[in-house]
Order: C-alpha cells, then structure tokens, then sequence
C-alpha cells in the first residue's frame, strides 16, 4: 500500500506532485494499492487507464482518514 499526498504546515492536505511518475514507482515497488488525496481528485482523470487501474485506490480527505483507511477501519 502506497499513501500518496503531503500536509501542510496548517494541517491541510495537498494535491500530489508527479502524480504519474508517484504512481509508476509504487506500481514498480510492487503496491496494489494507494490512497489518494481528495485535493488530487480531479487530477485522476490525467492517469493512464492501464496504469491507474493497476491498484485499488481510496480517496482521503484528513490525514486521520488516511490511517483508518490504511488500517482496514473505514
């Protein structure tokens, strides 16, 4: 499993940088699945099918969110 995004000093959570290049180095590393932040959400649509749908992704919108999800406790 691959947590994709930053916080900010504020708390606030980022959109992925290089969201294709994050993507082909975890797929790389052998992840087959990631969370993904909800401020990258309309950057999906940039995603090469045959890549993204190599994992099963989860959207995230707190940091907290991200753990529960990453946990198993949705």
């Amino acid at each position: 499993m691959v947590v994709l995004g930053d916080m900010s000093l504020g708390g606030n959570v980022v959109p992925v940088q290089n969201f294709v290049e994050s993507l082909q180095m975890a797929f790389d590393a052998g992840a087959n699945r990631i969370l993904v932040p909800m401020a990258s959400a309309a950057d999906i649509s940039t995603i090469p099918p045959e890549l993204f749908t190599k994992f099963q992704a989860s959207l995230y919108s707190y940091p907290t969110d991200a753990v529960f999800k990453a946990l198993g406790l949705d």
